[in-house]
């Protein structure tokens, strides 16, 4: 009887624990990017939505979150940022479908979009060049020690990702894939 009792409540800590991990979802991405998520230009004719995105259990200490989208596989030797957005309040749970196009105003008030390596703020789909392979595109979201990571919309993904990186708590990603 103590054997049983000891592995139930061993049992219900490591449930806890597992309930409590910080954890990025999306209802629009599955395994492979979408033509929704796709770009729309460099050959390619996507609608270059964001992904709808969720994340829950975030750690203690949370200021603010910031999220970014890399494809490590693009063929540039320093891969390729599709998306970085940070000074997201720490109320935020959730950005909506499309939340990356600049001009929609769907990003919580503070939010800063900076530079991808399309040269614009905003999000900038999959895209990779035909022949390539199936590339990986990284969606992870920070948890941030900070509320305001004192840089603009001018930054680029090398200054925003080193500011991020200078007040990370936490992150928690996933990965779609797509290819030409």
């Amino acid at each position: 009887m103590r054997t049983l009792s000891f592995t139930l409540l061993l049992l219900a800590a490591t449930l806890q624990l597992h309930a409590q991990t910080f954890t990025l979802k999306s209802s629009d991405l599955g395994g492979q990017a979408t033509m929704q998520q796709v770009f729309n230009g460099f050959g390619c004719s996507g609608s270059n939505l964001s992904p709808q995105l969720s994340w829950s259990n975030a750690p203690a200490g949370t200021k603010s979150f910031a999220i970014t989208i890399y494809d490590e596989d693009a063929p540039t030797g320093s891969g390729w940022w599709h998306w970085v957005v940070f000074n997201l309040p720490s109320t935020t749970s959730a950005l909506p479908s499309g939340a990356g196009n600049p001009a929609s105003n769907l990003l919580p008030k503070g939010a800063v979009q900076s530079m991808t390596d399309f040269g614009a703020p905003g999000y900038g789909g999959p895209c990779p060049p035909p022949g390539t392979g199936i590339h990986r595109y990284v969606v992870t979201i920070y948890a941030l020690n900070t509320d305001n990571l004192g840089i603009d919309a001018t930054a680029n993904p090398a200054m925003a990702g080193f500011m991020i990186g200078q007040h990370v708590i936490q992150k928690a990603s996933l990965v779609f894939y797509y290819q030409q």
